[in-house]
C-alpha cells in the first residue's frame, strides 16, 4: 500500500508549522511536548529486536508450533494467534507482525493452506495482545508515558481483558473460516522436513539475546519499584545486547525504524500546538457537558469514540490528540479517574482492528499479503474485521462496567 504523502512527512510538516507560526516555541517543543521516554522506549526495543531477529528465534518458535500441532490447520491457527499476541505484548505489535507474518505466509504455502485466515487472525491478535502491556501497542506507550502509569498498571488492568477477548476471538474466527481451513491430511514426511533447531543461526547469540530480552521485560515489570523509566530500561537492555553480543552500534541502530521515530517527534509537536490554541480544552469541556460530568458516561463516550475513530484514522495520532483532551477533562471534573485511560487504551487498540488502515499491523500485513499474491483489500478485511472490532469493544465495555463501576 502506498501513500501520496507518507505520514512521517505530514507529521514533521505539521509540527514544524506549529513552531514557525508561533503556536509552539522551540523550547516548548523540546522541553514540554516531545516525549523522550516514549522515543527512548521505542528505540531501545527496536535495537534489542534487531539483534534477536538475527538468531532465528521467532522462526524456530513458529516451526515448533507447526510440529506440535502436526500441521492441523485449526490448531495451527490457534498457536499462531497466541504466538502473535504474546510477541505483541512483550515486544510490540509492529515487530510481532513483521516477524510472524512472513513466516506464516511461507509455512502456509509449504503446507498448502490458505494464508488469508491466518493473516486476519494475526492482525486481530497483535492489536489485542498489544493492549495487555504498556510496551505492546503505541497508544499504550504514549498513554503510560504521558500519565505516569506503570508497566504493571497495564498488565493488571488491560491485561485480563486482552486475554479474555483473545479467547473469545479465536474460536469465533475459527468458526468464520471453517471452510477455508479444511484440508487433506498431511504426510508425516512433509512435517518431518521441518526442524526448529535448524532455524537457530547462532546458539551463543540466541542464549544471550533471550537472556537480555527476558531481563528487559522483567525490568519493565518492576520499573516503578526500582525508580527507572521504561526508556532507561529498554536502552540499558540495548546497550547490554551490544556489549555481550559484540554487535556494533551501527548494526544495532540499523534495526531502528527512524521514520517512525521522527513521525512521533513531529506528532508530539503538532498535538502540542493544537493544545496551545485552546481547541483541546474546548473539546474537553464540550464532552463533559454532554455527559454531565458523569464518569461512567464519560468512560463509555471515550471508549466508543476512540474505537470508531481509530478504525478509520491511524490510532497513533488519534491517541496523541486524545491524551491532552482527557487530561483537561480530569481538570474540569476535578477527578483523577484512571478508568478514562483504560477506556482510551481499549478503544484505540481494539478500534484499530476495524479496518485494514486502522493500525500499523493491518497496513503491514496488507502490504506483505499483496507482495505474495493475496488480496487483502479494504472491503475484504472490513467484512470480517469491523464486526469483530464492534464485538471486542462491546466486551471491553462490559469489562469496564463490571470492574470499575
Amino acid at each position: 500500500m502506498s501513500e501520496k504523502w507518507p505520514r512521517t512527512i505530514v507529521s514533521l510538516v505539521g509540527g514544524m508549522t506549529m513552531i514557525l507560526v508561533g503556536f509552539v516555541t522551540q523550547e516548548m517543543a523540546i522541553t514540554r511536548f516531545i516525549d523522550f521516554n516514549t522515543l527512548g522506549l521505542l528505540i531501545g526495543m527496536m535495537m534489542i529486536v534487531a539483534v534477536v531477529k538475527k538468531t532465528g528465534m521467532f522462526e524456530a518458535f513458529a516451526i515448533w508450533a507447526v510440529k506440535l500441532t502436526q500441521g492441523r490447520s485449526l490448531l495451527l491457527m490457534l498457536m499462531f494467534a497466541f504466538l502473535t499476541a504474546i510477541s505483541a505484548a512483550f515486544l510490540d505489535v509492529v515487530t510481532a507482525v513483521l516477524l510472524i507474518a512472513p513466516i506464516t505466509i511461507s509455512l502456509t504455502k509449504f503446507l498448502r493452506l490458505n494464508a488469508y485466515p491466518f493473516l486476519i487472525m494475526e492482525i486481530l491478535a497483535s492489536n489485542i495482545g498489544g493492549t495487555g502491556t504498556m510496551v505492546g501497542d503505541p497508544p499504550n506507550v504514549m498513554i503510560g508515558s504521558a500519565v505516569g502509569l506503570t508497566f504493571m498498571d497495564f498488565v493488571t488492568n488491560t491485561g485480563p481483558i486482552a486475554m479474555f477477548v483473545l479467547l473469545l476471538c479465536v474460536p469465533t474466527l475459527l468458526l468464520v473460516f471453517r471452510k477455508e481451513l479444511k484440508h487433506e491430511p498431511f504426510e508425516k514426511s512433509l512435517l518431518d522436513k521441518l526442524d526448529p533447531k535448524k532455524q537457530i543461526a547462532d546458539w551463543r547469540l540466541f542464549h544471550i539475546s533471550l537472556t537480555v530480552l527476558v531481563l528487559t521485560v522483567f525490568g519493565f515489570a518492576i520499573h516503578n519499584l526500582i525508580g527507572f523509566e521504561t526508556a532507561t530500561i529498554a536502552l540499558t537492555g540495548a546497550i547490554a545486547m551490544m556489549v555481550f553480543t559484540g554487535e556494533t552500534p551501527e548494526e544495532a541502530l540499523s534495526g531502528v525504524d527512524w521514520s517512525t521515530i521522527f513521525f512521533f517527534i513531529g506528532l508530539f509537536v503538532l498535538v502540542g500546538g493544537i493544545e496551545a490554541t485552546g481547541v483541546i480544552g474546548w473539546v474537553a469541556k464540550w464532552a463533559v457537558e454532554q455527559t454531565q460530568g458523569n464518569i461512567e458516561m464519560t468512560s463509555s463516550l471515550i471508549l466508543w469514540i476512540s474505537a470508531l475513530a481509530s478504525a478509520f484514522v491511524d490510532n497513533i495520532p488519534f491517541t496523541a490528540t486524545m491524551i491532552p483532551i482527557i487530561k483537561e477533562m480530569e481538570n474540569v471534573m476535578g477527578l483523577d479517574p484512571n478508568v478514562l485511560w483504560w477506556s482510551l487504551s481499549i478503544g484505540a487498540c481494539y478500534g484499530g482492528n476495524g479496518t485494514i488502515i486502522g493500525s500499523s499491523p493491518g497496513v503491514i500485513i496488507a502490504a506483505l499479503a499483496a507482495q505474495n499474491g493475496y488480496d487483502m483489500s479494504f472491503k475484504k478485511y472490513f467484512i470480517v474485521g469491523f464486526p469483530m472490532m464492534l464485538f471486542t469493544v462491546f466486551v471491553g465495555q462490559v469489562y469496564i462496567w463490571l470492574r470499575y463501576f
